[in-house]
């Protein structure tokens, strides 16, 4: 087999891995856009094909008019932004301390408090909150939610700050920068893809959350997850109207 039949051979393989792979992600998205527009009964039943339904929007129209899905999707970004916010404002400096002034026990710790199980925080966090007052409130699920997402933080920036040279800083103080004006001036800019990466991923991680909302919540603080979760019920379960939500 000569080169050129080689190359052709892998990329035709690369090709079909990537296919493969692209529809396994997207089929069970394509299922759910599906069966927003089928009614509950068609989707439990089996025997009926993926396409052969026939289209409706009770659905959809059921979701808007018996739900606040605006008031929801409105908590759910306030939380994920603030939540978001405040922990690159904490965890951003921790993170250039670990990073330069090599703390290892102190990103162990961050580590640790990362690896135990958030539920283990719930009956704390839900006595602590109702004592002061902050029970049902979209402060406590902010300062729940950072938990998450400060730790998460802190261990991804570390590595960027350490790949940038300290000699940069030094020459910055050099030409008049204090040591704040250098980490805001220097540090930060060349750590912005890290920076953009770190605040998507914590962003996704609040948005998402379930366990902690669905606890801390009340009423007016109620976010997309466990709004959605009210579809599901002891004995049925509303495909259709979850699919559409």
């Amino acid at each position: 087999m000569n080169i050129k039949t080689k190359r052709k051979v892998n990329s035709i393989l690369t090709h079909i891995l990537i296919y493969a792979v692209l529809f396994v992600t997207i089929f069970p998205i394509l299922w759910m856009l599906l069966a927003s527009f089928q009614p509950n009964q068609s989707i439990i039943n089996a025997n009926k094909g993926l396409f052969d339904f026939v289209p409706t929007l009770e659905n959809f129209i059921s979701v808007i008019t018996e739900y606040d899905f605006l008031s929801y999707t409105w908590n759910s970004f306030a939380v994920a932004v603030m939540a978001t916010f405040f922990s690159l404002l904490i965890g951003l400096p921790c993170a250039y301390a670990i990073a330069r002034f090599k703390m290892r026990k102190s990103s162990v710790v961050v580590l640790m408090v990362r690896m135990i199980p958030g539920i283990s925080f719930l009956l704390p966090w839900f006595s602590i909150f109702s004592a002061i007052g902050l029970r049902n409130t979209l402060a406590a699920l902010v300062l729940s939610h950072m938990l998450v997402a400060l730790p998460f933080i802190v261990w991804t920036m570390i590595p960027n700050f350490e790949a940038i040279p300290a000699a940069l800083e030094e020459a910055a103080w050099i030409d008049g920068c204090n040591k704040y004006s250098a980490f805001f001036r220097i540090v930060l800019r060349l750590s912005t893809p890290g920076i953009v990466t770190a605040s998507l991923l914590a962003f996704i991680f609040s948005w998402n959350n379930f366990m902690f909302s669905l606890i801390l919540a009340g009423r007016d603080t109620t976010t997309l997850p466990v709004a959605i979760f009210n579809f599901v019920s002891y004995a049925y379960v509303d495909w259709g109207g979850l699919m559409a939500a």
